[in-house]
């Protein structure tokens, strides 16, 4: 069989069968050459083969192209979580535990959303419309223009999306979508891929913001794929404890603002309130000094924040001594204790441990070793802290002590809620507020032998 010859324009990439003067597709003249096709290597039916794409535009670096467009509802930790409001076409991914409020704060931000002039549509997969009236009659928000559909044929969705056009829609949840495409059930890792995959798409090319609540597994992270936390632009966590009532919004991953901001609500009986001052609130349970107790200046995202470290040390009963955290990386706890016993011969062998951050906070930063580490040795030696002091600084392995970035803001809220005095590392950005006395030191040796009478 003869070899069929394919022909395509130079101008435009428009293919044809045969060979002629003039393109057809972009009219230009004597640009129709012989097609020799892609290299693509490989099978025939794995792989590309010869046959062309369209050319697609280029630009370079310099191209001044305007920011895209920011919608806001008006809560302020919502929109700062978001990175200064919605997006228009952005795909955005919230997990949580269940019954954690992801259902509540979503509702609550599409009222706000619509009542802003934001046209938006509710998509329940795991609720009847008549239970999503319910909750909104509940948090006074029975009169905003938001638009509610109970459906989880993902076709069907999108068809109404498209019909509708939306500025805003949320899919309560990924996993309760089924695409009919995919021979598999609701709920599995293909049908949660080909979901979102759909939905993320859908989005860029019909410019409709798509908030997907997704499910969490023990570990906390959100059920199914990872490639699906890739494929959004924004992943957020809420987060919180059952028996408190503060509640945490963390940006893990944001194309459009920073990433490791947090927003911080608190649960009432009308629904999630915003808090303001998320310091006063964890520090408002703070009784008179108590050692084990000290407080830790921390910065989540662009904003500092004040929480207050536990720890309990006890003689352990058992052979193996027990150690519990609530709040903060078990590893570097041990971490903490081995430096405090190689490099100060302070030992905790034969003690347990107990360490938990009050509020229900979660802590990554590495700023919060010196406060833990001070915390261990409060309560160890039973010596309470002066209770107008904040503490800051990362532990080496060596027993130095490393400084912490942005110590100004980590200073003016100390200040700004009545503490006097702050201990951080030595080495760092000379650093003078008003008000607030701070002392410096080197290592954690000195440290201890300065606070606490030994090292």
């Amino acid at each position: 069989m003869a070899k069929s010859n394919t022909f395509s324009c130079s101008a435009c990439g428009a293919s044809f069968s045969k060979w002629s003067g003039r393109c057809e597709g972009c009219g230009e003249w004597n640009t129709i050459v012989e097609d020799k096709g892609l290299s693509s290597a490989g099978p025939a039916k794995k792989s590309l083969g010869i046959r062309r794409g369209k050319t697609i535009p280029l630009s370079d670096l310099s191209t001044e192209e305007t920011p895209p467009p920011r919608a806001t509802c008006g809560v302020a930790e919502l929109d700062r979580v978001l990175g200064g409001g919605l997006v228009a076409a952005s795909a955005i991914l919230v997990g949580g535990d269940p019954g954690i409020g992801k259902s509540t704060l979503l509702l609550q931000a599409a009222a706000r959303f619509a009542q802003a002039g934001v046209k938006t549509i509710y998509v329940s997969g795991e609720e009847a419309s008549a239970q999503v009236r319910m909750r909104a009659q509940r948090l006074g928000l029975a009169q905003a223009p938001v638009k509610l559909a109970a459906e989880t044929n993902l076709r069907d969705i999108l068809t109404t999306l498209e019909a509708e056009r939306p500025q805003l829609a949320i899919i309560d949840s990924i996993q309760t979508m089924w695409a009919d495409h995919v021979d598999s059930a609701p709920g599995s890792v293909s049908q949660v891929r080909a979901a979102a995959h759909e939905l993320t798409t859908f989005a860029k090319a019909q410019g409709i913001s798509i908030i997907m609540v997704g499910h969490v597994t023990k570990d906390g992270q959100i059920a199914g794929p990872r490639v699906v936390e890739h494929m959004v632009d924004t992943v957020l966590y809420f987060e919180g404890e059952r028996g408190h009532q503060f509640r945490i919004l963390r940006a893990v991953k944001n194309r459009f603002g920073p990433a490791d901001e947090i927003g911080v609500f608190e649960m009432t009986g009308c629904g999630l309130a915003e808090v303001t001052n998320p310091s006063a609130l964890f520090l408002s349970g703070r009784g008179e000094p108590s050692p084990g107790s000290v407080v830790f200046a921390g910065i989540e995202g662009t904003r500092p924040v004040l929480v207050e470290m536990q720890a309990l040390v006890a003689p352990s009963p058992h052979s193996q001594p027990r150690r519990a955290v609530v709040g903060w990386d078990s590893a570097r706890l041990a971490m903490i204790l081995a430096v405090l016993e190689a490099r100060c011969g302070i030992p905790f062998a034969g003690l347990d441990v107990y360490l938990n951050v009050a509020g229900g906070m979660k802590i990554t930063e590495p700023a919060a070793d010196l406060a833990v580490a001070a915390a261990l040795l409060s309560a160890r030696e039973d010596v309470a802290l002066p209770a107008d002091t904040a503490v800051f600084g990362e532990i080496s392995l060596s027993g130095a002590l490393r400084p912490a970035p942005q110590t100004e803001n980590r200073l003016k809220e100390a200040q700004k809620l009545g503490f006097t005095s702050a201990i951080a590392p030595s080495g760092g950005k000379s650093v003078s507020i008003k008000g607030l006395g701070l002392r410096q030191v080197s290592d954690l040796a000195g440290f201890v032998g300065e606070f606490f009478g030994a090292g």
